[in-house]
């Protein structure tokens, strides 16, 4: 199979339809194989059946259907886990993203070598109050990941050798990163290609608010952490512990011996437990210990938990048992 397709949704019902009608046509004029696999992320509207009513006319359309909301994340988890096309590629449901795109994409990948190709909308639409945080989240995210020739790192439409999307790991938010996971898990092909940016044609944006920007900047420190010190958590928390000891301990020894050559020579001093610096050496002593215990048990426990993605699915189609 040529090309898998993967939608992450949340009440769509009006777009569903003709997005696959423009994804179908742009695949026959390609001669391109391939399968579309819708991901019903707890919608409350009509969305589902319209999938459901599209797989019984369509068997390349393929749905998963979660029983709650969970994110785009986990939507792209289980897309991935059943995508079976040479190359991958993800889209918004709201047309947004054009499918006209996808040959370029696909070229890229087989042809150019690309393991990943991130779309840039170089002309939005979207208004100041989104456009403005993006671009200052996107300079972060560049400076952080080291991939300096993405514009937008978290554009919906993006192509993968399929190899990548068995690879990596998107769970919680980190849709966001997915260059970034693939350049740690060794894919660091990365490219990028100038794609059309649609005006929304029905509903409305299901990703605004201030906490997206704040969410991302903490998920984009947390996943710089796991890929610097995750393997290796004793390295930085035993170094800090081992620092903070290490000042708190010299600075006690320090009042301590100051004590006693003023009792050695009968100078007045009040008691040690008097001065504030005694208190603060200690405190730095006490932490000092817990960061290297932190480290120390970072290393004999695993970050991955059992059932990270454990995700509770209702129904799917076209994917075996429903």
């Amino acid at each position: 199979m040529d090309i898998t397709v993967v939608v992450p949704l949340y009440n769509e019902e009006e777009s569903i339809p003709e997005l696959y009608a423009w994804v179908e046509r742009v695949m026959k004029e390609n001669g391109y194989s391939f399968e579309m696999i819708f991901v019903n992320d707890g919608s409350t509207d009509n969305s589902w059946n319209i999938i459901n009513d599209l797989s019984k006319d369509h068997t390349n359309v393929k749905g998963i259907k979660f029983r709650r909301n969970y994110g785009k994340s986990p939507a792209l988890y289980c897309g991935f886990k059943e995508a079976q096309g040479d190359v991958v590629i993800t889209m918004d449901a709201d047309l947004q993203d054009s499918p006209d795109e996808i040959p370029g994409l696909y070229n890229m990948i087989m042809k150019d070598g690309y393991d990943l190709v991130s779309g840039y909308k170089q002309k939005r639409y979207d208004p100041l109050s989104k456009t403005i945080p993006t671009k200052l989240f996107n300079a972060t995210a560049r400076k952080v990941s080291g991939i300096h020739n993405l514009h937008d790192f978290n554009c919906g439409l993006k192509a993968y050798r399929l190899d990548v999307v068995k690879n990596i790991e998107v769970y919680g938010e980190m849709h966001r990163f997915i260059p970034y996971l693939a350049k740690n898990a060794g894919f660091d092909k990365i490219g990028e290609k100038v794609v059309h940016h649609q005006a929304r044609k029905y509903g409305k944006s299901k990703f605004m608010g201030l906490n997206r920007f704040v969410n991302g900047y903490l998920d984009l420190t947390t996943l710089w952490f796991l890929s610097t010190f995750g393997r290796k958590p004793m390295h930085v928390f035993g170094f800090l512990g081992t620092i903070m000891f290490f000042i708190g301990f010299i600075a006690a020894a320090g009042i301590g011996i100051d004590k006693l050559w003023a009792l050695a020579h009968h100078v007045p001093q009040r008691l040690v437990t008097d001065s504030p610096y005694f208190f603060i050496s200690l405190t730095m002593m006490i932490i000092g210990t817990q960061l290297f215990l932190a480290g120390f048990v970072g290393d004999l426990i695993s970050r991955n938990s059992q059932g990270r993605n454990d995700y509770q699915i209702e129904k799917t189609v076209n994917l075996g048992e429903s």
